[in-house]
C-alpha cells in the first residue's frame, strides 16, 4: 500500500519532492518505495528526465488500478467505522444544474438533520460531465436530468421534472396565455439554450424532434451554462427558452417572465440518481443514496 501510495502521489504531482510533502515523508523514502514497486513488477513505471517525471505506458496502466485499490482501502476503513456507528466524513456528489440547485439543497438539509457529522463536496456541472465524473470515480453519486450512455453508469429514476417555455412578459407573449405556446412559434423566435451537454437541452431536443420540429430551424441566439443567466436574458428580451418549471417559478412570481406549456403537450422528463456500475459505495455515500431514493419515492407515491 505504501508503495502504491508513493507511486500515485508522484504521478499526481509530477515530482518526488511534492509527493513526499503530500505524504509527510522524505524524498528518499518516496524514491525507495517507487523503486521497490518497479523491482517487484520487473518494469519501469516512471520516466525521469531533467525537466519532468511522467508515467510510462506500464505506469499509466497501473495508475488506474492503484487509485482503485487505494479507494477501496479507504472505503474499507469507512465501512469498519460505520459498523461501529461512527457515521462521519464527506460525500463527493456531482449534480446537473436543475437537481443541483433546486432539489439537492432540501435533500442534503434533511439528510444532515439525521447525520450531522457528514459533509458534502458538491460540484454542479452539466449532465454529461456528471456522468463522466461518476464513470471516472471522481464522484461517488451523481444526479442528472437525462440518461447519458456510459456503460459504467447505472441510473435510477427519481422523480419527474416539468419543462416549460419561458418568454418575456410582454403583450406579444401574453396573447398565448389562453391557448398555450404554439410549437411552430419556436422557429420564429431567437432561442436561448443551455450548452450541448446539458440534460435540459438534450431532453428538449428529443421532445421537439418527436413533435416534428427540425432543430436546424431553431435560431439559437446564445448558448449558456447557467439557468439563472438564461432567465435573466429572456427577461431582458433576448429570446425565449425551455427550462425546468422549478427553475423559473421565482421570476414568474415577480412577473419578470411568462411560462407556457406547448399547445399540444406537457413536457416531462425524469431526474436520475447515478452511481458507478462496479463500485462499492462508502457507507456514508450508500446511506445518502438510499435516503435520496426513498425521499423521492415517497414524493412520487404522494403525487400518485
Amino acid at each position: 500500500m505504501k508503495e502504491l501510495e508513493a507511486f500515485v502521489a508522484v504521478v499526481d504531482r509530477g515530482s518526488f519532492s511534492r509527493a513526499a510533502e503530500s505524504l509527510y515523508l522524505t524524498q528518499p523514502t518516496i524514491s525507495a518505495h517507487v523503486a521497490a514497486l518497479e523491482r517487484k513488477l520487473s518494469i519501469k513505471l516512471l520516466v525521469r528526465t531533467t525537466k519532468e517525471i511522467y508515467p510510462s505506458d506500464a505506469g499509466n496502466l497501473l495508475y488506474d488500478y492503484a487509485k482503485e485499490i487505494l479507494r477501496l482501502r479507504s472505503a474499507a476503513v469507512q465501512a469498519i467505522k460505520a459498523f461501529t456507528h461512527d457515521m462521519r466524513g464527506s460525500i463527493h456528489v456531482a449534480a446537473s444544474t436543475i437537481p443541483g440547485q433546486y432539489y439537492l439543497p432540501k435533500l442534503i438539509q434533511g439528510f444532515r438533520s439525521v447525520y450531522p457529522d457528514i459533509s458534502f463536496s458538491l460540484q454542479v456541472l452539466d449532465s454529461t460531465e456528471v456522468a463522466e465524473r461518476v464513470a471516472g470515480r471522481k464522484a461517488e453519486i451523481g444526479f442528472t436530468g437525462t440518461v447519458i450512455s456510459l456503460p459504467k453508469c447505472v441510473y435510477q429514476p427519481l422523480t419527474e421534472d416539468r419543462l416549460v417555455i419561458i418568454t418575456p412578459n410582454t403583450p406579444k407573449y401574453q396573447a398565448f396565455q389562453s391557448t398555450g405556446f404554439p410549437v411552430r412559434q419556436l422557429t420564429r423566435e431567437p432561442f436561448i439554450s443551455r450548452e450541448p451537454g446539458s440534460g435540459t437541452r438534450l431532453e428538449t431536443e428529443s421532445f421537439l424532434k418527436e413533435m416534428g420540429v427540425d432543430m436546424r430551424d431553431i435560431r439559437i441566439a446564445v448558448e449558456v451554462r447557467s439557468t439563472e443567466s438564461i432567465k435573466q436574458m429572456v427577461s431582458e428580451g433576448l429570446g425565449i427558452a425551455v427550462i425546468s418549471k422549478s427553475a423559473c417559478e421565482d421570476y414568474c412570481q415577480f412577473k419578470k417572465l411568462l411560462s407556457f406549456n406547448f399547445d399540444s403537450v406537457n413536457l416531462r422528463r425524469k431526474l436520475y440518481l447515478v452511481r458507478h456500475k462496479n463500485s462499492i459505495l462508502s457507507p456514508i455515500a450508500q446511506a445518502f443514496y438510499d435516503y435520496a431514493a426513498n425521499a423521492f419515492a415517497g414524493k412520487s407515491k404522494a403525487q400518485g
